[in-house]
């Protein structure tokens, strides 16, 4: 699949919360990596999204937080995958910031300039990547 979302990992599906509006569908990833997405419950029956079925997670860089202090906060964002920093791209305005996840995937954030700087982002430094379930886009893969 060709799509503009820099962060595209396959996985299974490992669970199915279909509600009378929303449906949550958990996708296990390589390496033990759980993604939540939650989609419309008529999207899920369009996508006939079953457990274990093949499916895509597309998560647009943008839509990434970094965080590398949680200073004893717990965050409500269902999706937290932690990582290092591998590389930083920056640009005029922002910056491309990818992690290396456990096991070897890459995850990638679009962040501005400042908050490269306000984190003190580095080459090998711990992070997390922080994403909302809505922000998760689903691909199953037809039989």
């Amino acid at each position: 699949m060709k799509t503009t979302a820099r962060n595209q990992f396959p996985g299974i599906i490992t669970a199915i919360d279909f509600g009378p509006v929303t449906t949550q569908v958990n996708v296990s990833l390589a390496a033990g990596h759980e993604v939540t997405a939650t989609l419309t419950t008529n999207a899920a029956r369009r996508l006939d999204a079953a457990i274990g079925k093949a499916a895509l997670v597309l998560i647009k860089s943008s839509a990434v937080v970094l965080v590398t202090d949680f200073e004893g906060y717990a965050l409500s964002a269902r999706n937290q995958l932690a990582g290092k920093v591998a590389h930083i791209e920056r640009g005029a305005v922002s910056s491309l910031i990818g992690l290396t996840l456990a096991g070897g995937a890459l995850i990638t954030a679009s962040v501005t300039n400042d908050a490269v700087d306000a984190l003190g982002l580095q080459l090998g430094q711990a992070a997390t990547a922080v994403f909302k379930a809505y922000s998760v886009m689903l691909a199953v893969k037809s039989v």
